[in-house]
Parts: C-alpha cells; structure tokens; sequence
C-alpha cells in the first residue's frame, strides 16, 4: 500500500462548489478523499469553510492560490493562513516559458513569494502546465530551466497529464525530481491539448500506477478532473477506486461511497 494519501483538486468540482460548496465538501468526504485541495472559497469566510472541512475529517493538504508577491501579498497569506493550508501552489503564465529571460524573471517572483510565504510559517509550490516541457534551450527543457532558477524550499506539484501532453514521460520525471516533488495531478486521457475530454484511469495514455509507483517521495495523489463526458461524481468514484483499489493511495474507505 502507497503511503501517500488521496485528496481532490476541487476544480475538478468547480461549477458544483460555485453553487453549494459546503455540501459538495461533504460529497467529496462521502467518496473517502482524505484530503482536498482548494481552488477557491466561493464567497464564504476561510473559517466557514475550516470548520466544515474538520467536521468532515478533510485535510487541507494545500491550496491553488496566487503567488504571494506585491500589493496581494498579505491578504492572500492572511486568508490561507485563516483557512489553515500550509501550502499555496501556482503556476507561471504560458508566455513566460518562450524565453529564459521570462523564465528566470518568473522564478524571481516565485522566490519572492516564498519569502513572504515563510513569514507566516508557509510554503510555496508549483504546479505545471505543458508549455515547460514543450520549450527548450540548450538541450533542456524550459521546466529544467525554471527548477534551477527556483529556491529549493519551493515543492514540486507534477501535474502528470500536462508533462505528458508536453511531450516527456511522465514516469522517467517523476523518478528524477527527488524529494521536492511532493504532489502528484492524477488524470487519464488522450494528452493533445487543453481540449482534452479526460477519461477513467486506464483508459487514456498516462501510466497511472508507473507514475505513482515513481513518485517515492510524494505525500498526496491528488485527482483531477478538468472536463469530461463522464457524469463528474462517477468520475471520481471510479478514480478513486481505481487509486485506492489498487493499493496506489490510502483513503478513509476502501472503496468509494
């Protein structure tokens, strides 16, 4: 059995929680996610949504949350730090892999925000798209690139769908990011494009369980689901129990509910 813990990207509910986000959290509790991570608050207060993620016996186990850099950057700390996440985890823009010059001044405000983020006991990760495996200069990618120019406290959330529609092997990264990599973005389909309609694990291009299996050091797999023809609770049901069954995550059931 995988030590990691399963937790939901709550995108992958975002229309849903725009509407009721406390009663999509005890849905997601109900499947046996240990865990989520937020993507936004819909309105409520951090501490509203505190107190209905404790009662549910849900971790915050990060949160996707702008860097804290400039005028934003205490009131972005001040709501996660009320939320309880330890973790804000974000992503450069697109644009900003097309030169190194970009790349190294998006680095410089990542670090930035690592410094604010440690004044309140806080860490900063990054999470990526395909555009930092798409670049590259010198033989490396523009991802290689960016980890170099990154201060080291800064995490690694491998979203493995996107490495794999930027054209790298997902598992070969995995094994080669050592202890910074930290979260795993699990998803399944045909990896061409933003487009993409996902579909259950097994049924797509990525190696589900080689990239799990690759990630030694990662503490939460995390479930995403970006669009899909699938009915989005049976969705993660399924991938859920596609993660748990096969001993690839732990949950707080065997099964989902």
């Amino acid at each position: 059995m995988s030590s990691a813990l399963i937790g939901l990207q709550m995108w992958s509910l975002h229309d849903q929680a725009g509407e009721d986000l406390l009663g999509v959290l005890e849905r997601v509790a109900g499947i046996g996610f240990a865990g989520v991570e937020t993507y936004d608050l819909y309105g409520h207060a951090p501490k509203v949504v505190r107190s209905r993620l404790d009662a549910l016996g849900l971790e915050v186990c990060s949160s996707h949350a702008p860097f804290p850099t400039g005028e934003r950057a205490t009131a972005i700390l001040d709501q996660y730090a009320e939320l309880g996440a330890d973790t804000l985890v974000w992503s450069l823009e697109p644009e900003e892999f097309s030169t190194v010059d970009g790349i190294r001044s998006g680095a410089d405000r990542i670090n930035e925000a690592v410094t604010h983020a440690t004044s309140y006991g806080m860490r900063i990760g990054y999470h990526n798209h395909f555009a930092e495996f798409r670049n590259s200069f010198g033989g490396r990618t523009a991802y290689q690139v960016l980890l170099d120019a990154l201060d080291p406290a800064v995490v690694l959330e491998l979203d493995v769908y996107w490495a794999q529609t930027g054209g790298v092997d997902p598992v070969g990264l995995a094994g080669s990011l050592g202890d910074r990599l930290e979260y795993l973005h699990l998803k399944d389909g045909p990896a061409r494009g933003m487009d993409d309609l996902l579909v259950p694990y097994g049924q797509g291009v990525v190696d589900i369980d080689g990239v799990v299996r690759a990630g030694a050091s990662v503490n939460w797999n995390l479930v995403e689901i970006d669009r899909s023809n699938h009915e989005t609770y049976w969705l993660l049901r399924d991938c859920y129990d596609y993660l748990v069954g096969r001993g690839l995550a732990r949950g707080t059931t065997t099964e989902g509910g």
